[in-house]
């Protein structure tokens, strides 16, 4: 079992930065561990990808949040971060963390919602 708490999202003006993290109940890098992730879904659509970040450290990008957003993991503290620069309206959604066992189901966390005012 995996436990997943996002902070940090929040009310943003069109053009400013959040970071979110992502606090894990144990290690990023445990052996039963995979890919971990970010979603995002906003009211009436499907929850999206937005970033991910295998193992090995290759990341992967949502075309909608390329050049803008930067995922990373702080081994120390266990968490998993999601710097978002330049954000738009269409920014706006209730953001997910996620990590991926080797055996079984996806863990989610609760959720932390962003809203960017025009």
């Amino acid at each position: 079992q995996v436990q997943l708490v996002e902070s940090g999202g929040g009310l943003v003006q069109a053009g400013g930065s959040l970071r979110l993290s992502c606090a894990t109940s144990r290690s990023i890098f445990s052996v039963d561990l995979n890919a971990m992730g970010w979603y995002r879904q906003a009211p009436g659509k499907q929850r999206e990808l937005v970033a991910s970040i295998t193992r090995g450290g290759s990341t992967n990008y949502a075309d909608s949040v390329k050049g803008r957003f930067t995922i990373s993991r702080d081994k120390s503290k266990n968490t998993l971060n999601l710097q978002m620069n330049s954000l738009k309206p269409e920014d706006t959604a209730v953001y997910y963390c996620s990590v991926d066992p080797v055996y079984g189901s996806r863990y989610w966390g609760q959720g932390t919602q962003v809203t960017v005012s025009s």
